[in-house]
């Protein structure tokens, strides 16, 4: 499934929307979301709105490329990891940083750059795909579940954006 955005506020929309879906279906197992695109795509505006569906104040989100992660207790219970693999260099150095305890049960990883250790990641994750339109602002926002409890989380996130 895709959506056309238009604006940062857009994109974050869609981020807040998932947010909902997956907070509405994780029933505190826990969650992964794999965000693609290159430098600039937005894949930290869409972060900011996932953390805001979340209960976290965007103003609290930036780019974690040099911490490696960011984490948040949620409001609504659990917590939100915000990770950026960036200029991780091996799946050891992901093990050091704390991957096992991302994954761990009611736990939300978001991970910019997720495409560079695929294998790191649990298979059934939604991998969210942004790319730039013609415009400045234009993005398109593409997701792909990876088993059954990310799918049916794009169909709560798809019907959410109606």
């Amino acid at each position: 499934m895709s959506w056309p955005s238009r604006s940062p506020e857009e994109t974050r929309a869609l981020g807040r929307n998932l947010a909902r879906a997956l907070a509405e279906r994780s029933q505190g197992r826990g969650w992964v979301v794999s965000l693609i695109g290159p430098l600039g795509a937005g894949k930290t505006q869409f972060a900011k709105g996932v953390a805001e569906g979340l209960g976290v104040p965007a103003s609290q989100v930036a780019s974690p490329t040099f911490v490696i992660a960011n984490e948040w207790s949620s409001p609504g219970g659990g917590r939100l990891v915000h990770a950026d693999w960036y200029r991780i260099e091996s799946e050891l150095e992901l093990e050091t940083a704390g991957l096992h305890d991302w994954l761990a049960p009611g736990t939300g990883l978001l991970v910019e750059w997720g495409d560079r250790f695929p294998a790191a990641l649990p298979a059934d994750r939604l991998e969210v795909r942004i790319d730039a339109g013609a415009g400045p602002d234009d993005r398109r926002v593409e997701a792909h579940p990876g088993g059954p409890a990310s799918r049916e989380a794009l169909e709560a996130w798809s019907a959410a954006c109606r």
